[in-house]
Order: structure tokens, then C-alpha cells, then sequence
């Protein structure tokens, strides 16, 4: 699973990976948690937009957001078949942009976490699905939810999940292309290239956020 990650990328590189008109407007994090809002890009009508939403879906259906279970992940395997998930996937993927995420190996004498970074291009696109949900009062929460897959080598020696990679020329059929071209990029081995290494167990504190913790341990 992805349950953390970071952003500290340039504004200005991250519209001009994502081939965006306006720059993201976002808080550097170095610790970005469920609950926290996050910018993804998604469709808005022919061009691309930046939106910040809140980290783990919500369905549009949810009676109650406050008890309602809130996902920060789907897996790619299953997703169109769970009725939280199948519609934002038909008919509402977004991009969640990284500069990397974290990991935890386990062994014999604990946990160690890890850091993954991309090495090409300068973030990773994370294949994301959103929701709109408003509540009696009226009031509007859209939210995201990271889809994940089987690791690639080396990253399955670290975890048996990771997120789905998009590649550069995908991003187009992620966000506005038919659902089953779409879906076809969940089976697809991602050509993104990754470096991992371990960090701090700081990270597994929320409240550190600092460039420290992507520091190598």
C-alpha cells in the first residue's frame, strides 16, 4: 500500500510535466498523511486542471462523511468491481503527483522504512480515482484514493504493493481516454525508473516534517 508520501517539487516543473495551463498552489510536505489535502490534476472539460483534495475517498453515496470509511488506496486488481470505487474509476481518474513515497520492510527485528524516488522524470504520476460528496448541510468534499499494484523488482523485496506508475505518454488516457483503455494501464509494467533507500523511523511520526526525513539513514 502507498500510506505516505512527499512533495517538494517546483510548482513550475510539475506543470510543465503534466502539461498543465497554471502552476499547482500546494504546501511543500515531507510527510503527507491520510486526511491531509493533496493536489492531483484531473480533466475539466477539454484542458487539464489543478484541484487540492482530501487524501482517502469518500463515496458520493456515504450517508454520514464524518463515520463513513474512508479508503487511501484501491487495488487496481478489484477496483471496477467494488462499488466504492468502480465509479470514480469509469468516470473520474486524476494524477497524484509525488516526489516520492514510503515504505515499510518488514524482518525479523522490526520495520524499516524506506524512501522511493523516481530518477525519471522528476515525479512520479500516481494513477488516482476521485469523489464528489456533499453532506445535508450542503457542504462539498471531494476526495482521492491512490490505486495500487504488484510491485515491480527491486521495490518487492521492500513491499508486496506499490503504486500505479503512470508513464509520461499515458497521462492523457489515465484522465480523458474510454474506461477500458483506461483500465488496461492498471496491468501495464510501468517504464518509470526508481532508487529506494532507507530513511529515518522518524517518518512514522506525522508530526515530523522536515527534509531530514528523505534523507538516506
Amino acid at each position: 500500500m502507498c500510506g505516505r508520501y512527499f512533495l517538494d517539487t517546483l510548482p513550475e516543473l510539475l506543470a510543465e510535466q503534466f502539461r498543465t495551463h497554471k502552476h499547482p498552489v500546494y504546501q511543500v510536505s515531507y510527510n503527507i498523511a491520510p486526511s491531509n489535502s493533496v493536489p492531483v490534476v484531473r480533466r475539466h472539460g477539454a484542458d487539464c486542471e489543478w484541484a487540492n483534495l482530501s487524501w482517502g475517498l469518500v463515496p458520493s453515496w456515504s450517508r454520514d462523511r464524518v463515520t463513513a470509511v474512508r479508503s487511501i488506496n484501491a487495488r487496481a486488481e478489484t477496483a471496477a468491481q467494488k462499488p466504492m470505487f468502480r465509479g470514480a474509476l469509469k468516470y473520474r481518474r486524476c494524477i497524484v503527483p509525488a516526489s516520492g513515497y514510503y515504505e515499510w520492510q518488514k524482518h525479523e527485528t522490526g520495520k524499516t522504512p524506506f524512501a522511493i524516488v523516481p530518477t525519471e522524470p522528476v515525479a512520479f504520476a500516481f494513477a488516482g480515482i476521485w469523489e464528489h460528496h456533499v453532506d445535508a448541510s450542503g457542504l462539498v468534499l471531494e476526495s482521492v484514493a491512490i490505486l495500487t499494484c504488484t510491485p515491480t523488482e527491486p521495490l518487492a523485496a521492500i513491499h508486496d504493493r506499490m503504486p500505479v506508475m503512470l508513464d509520461t505518454n499515458d497521462y492523457d488516457i489515465w484522465l480523458g481516454g474510454d474506461s477500458v483503455s483506461a483500465q488496461l494501464l492498471l496491468k501495464k509494467v510501468p517504464g518509470v525508473s526508481t532508487r529506494a533507500f532507507a530513511v529515518s523511523n522518524a517518518v512514522g511520526n506525522v508530526r515530523n516534517n522536515s527534509p531530514s526525513l528523505i534523507e538516506p539513514a
